[in-house]
């Protein structure tokens, strides 16, 4: 090869710019990232070796096809097959590493794919990100067709965190949706979902609750030991749910009741929006248009939230006289600093609350005598639900998702409320436990209100509910935009049919 020392020279200067990526036939190949490349001679022959942590690559130079500051274009060969094109372009900052490490499992995977299903064609995967169709790039989405089917597929990586892979699912039914019409009008078999091992729990539990129009298969995989096991969606075990029992709330509730009333003579303005509740562990909250600003634990009062929590003694009661007076100023539906943090704070406790106070304003056939919040409660943390639970004046159950800003996950956040409220019901746990007194419940399956401002409900939301099972009744209920000030409906939306 002639332009041996130009090609030297062209790959010192990448070298020293810090940052660059290696492309083959246009593709990314992140598994090499940081790039490490040698040149070397053998027979005549110019060949490229590049190496990492992941494996390595080697290709045969025929020329250079281009050279400039903005990259470096080989013609290549590739050992048994034809000529191909490889291009080394500088990135002065380099990708984020977070990208880096999942387009490196976009490549792992579709490796880990081809290996245990053999027979199967598997397109290129990606986690590039595409927020008009809402595409997240925490998953490697991709499509393989097998046995004359084709699948759409998505993947979670064991870097992620565990609410990532429990969210995996609204993002398969998104995914799946945009190729069943796409342009290419593709023949879907369904859905296939693949998560680390021991992840697929969450997964299980909200496939139940699909309809048949999207099969859906679920497989855990084991990247260190090159496995993928399909699991049973039907074998989903105990949901893990429990009812406390009210007499239990009301022997809680009194222990506190003395501190409670002092606090409350502290709200000269509103004492009505100060509220007590149980907690999580027996402790008792205190708040104030649902933002927690104290806590009884241990048989201890504490002032403020999170880190900033400290314990009470008669030293600090000016610090607690401060934090009541300085909500009464800025978390009230008023307030002038729609910025302060106060008012911006829990705002879906503070919708929570709303509704609570005044359940028919949100729908008139709600019973007004029985709405309970977070109840029956989640064993192994809320993923983040903030649900309330009502009847109807016939007796139906009424399961509430409250959102104040967008989230693609509402739906299913519902649906597992929804499975557990469901399995209250049937065994008759609501009466065993006290709730619901003197009311006679429907065996009808429970009702699900998601409730939002009008403008905040996630573009995909009515996509996912298209995919719920036909039992699962859901009415969406829009709200204006300032629901503070008290709420005024602006839209009501059902699906499936409603006693």
């Amino acid at each position: 090869m002639n332009d041996w020392m130009e090609l030297e020279r062209a790959l010192s200067a990448i070298a020293a710019s810090g940052h660059a990526e290696l492309r083959e036939d246009g593709r990314w190949l992140p598994e090499f990232s940081p790039l490490r490349c040698k040149l070397r001679q053998s027979n005549g022959n110019a060949f490229l070796d590049v190496t990492s942590d992941a494996g390595s690559l080697t290709r045969r130079i025929l020329r250079i096809k281009e050279h400039s500051q903005q990259r470096l274009v080989l013609e290549v060969h590739r050992f048994g097959k034809k000529s191909g094109r490889l291009e080394i372009i500088p990135r002065p900052k380099g990708r984020p590493p977070s990208r880096i490490v999942r387009e490196q499992f976009c490549s792992r995977f579709e490796r880990l794919l081809r290996v245990c299903f053999p027979d199967a064609e598997i397109e290129p995967f990606t986690c590039a990100p595409d927020l008009e169709r809402s595409f997240s790039p925490r998953y490697a989405r991709g499509k393989m067709s097998e046995g004359g089917c084709s699948w759409a597929v998505l993947a979670a990586s064991r870097d992620e965190n565990s609410a990532t892979i429990d969210a995996i699912l609204a993002f398969g039914i998104v995914w799946f949706d945009y190729l069943r019409n796409s342009a290419t009008k593709t023949k879907l078999a369904g859905l296939r979902i693949f998560v680390p091992l021991k992840c697929a729990q969450s997964v299980r539990e909200r496939v139940a609750g699909l309809a048949m129009s999207i099969p859906t298969e679920i497989f855990e995989f084991d990247e260190t030991a090159s496995q993928i096991q399909k699991v049973d969606p039907a074998d989903v075990g105990n949901l893990e749910s429990r009812l406390i029992p009210r007499r239990d709330n009301h022997d809680a509730l009194a222990l506190t009741a003395e501190c409670a009333d002092r606090i409350r003579g502290l709200f000269t303005e509103s004492p009505n929006e100060f509220s007590v509740r149980i907690a999580a562990g027996n402790e008792i909250s205190f708040s104030f248009r649902g933002l927690e600003f104290a806590r009884w634990a241990g048989g201890e009062m504490f002032c403020g939230s999170g880190r900033s929590r400290q314990r009470m003694t008669p030293a600090k009661l000016p610090q607690l006289e401060k934090i009541v007076r300085d909500l009464q100023i800025y978390r009230q539906p008023s307030a002038a600093r729609k910025n302060h943090a106060l008012y911006r704070s829990a705002p879906e406790r503070w919708l929570e609350t709303i509704v609570q106070e005044n359940p028919t304003s949100l729908d008139a056939q709600l019973d007004e005598r029985f709405i309970y919040s977070q109840t029956p409660a989640f064993d192994a943390g809320d993923r983040g639900v903030l649900d309330l639970l009502g009847v109807t004046r016939n007796g139906r159950l009424v399961i509430m998702e409250l959102k104040a800003t967008e989230d693609i996950q509402m739906p299913l956040q519902a649906l597992d409320y929804w499975f557990r409220v469901r399995r209250h019901q049937r065994d008759g746990s609501f009466q065993e436990y006290g709730y619901f007194v003197g009311k006679e419940l429907s065996p009808e399956p429970p009702l699900i209100f998601l409730v939002a401002p009008a403008l905040h409900f996630h573009p995909a939301t009515d996509l996912l509910l298209k995919y719920l099972a036909p039992e699962i009744c859901v009415t969406k209920i829009g709200l204006a935009e300032n629901w503070r000030r008290g709420l005024k409906i602006m839209f009501r939306q059902a699906t499936g049919k409603r006693a």
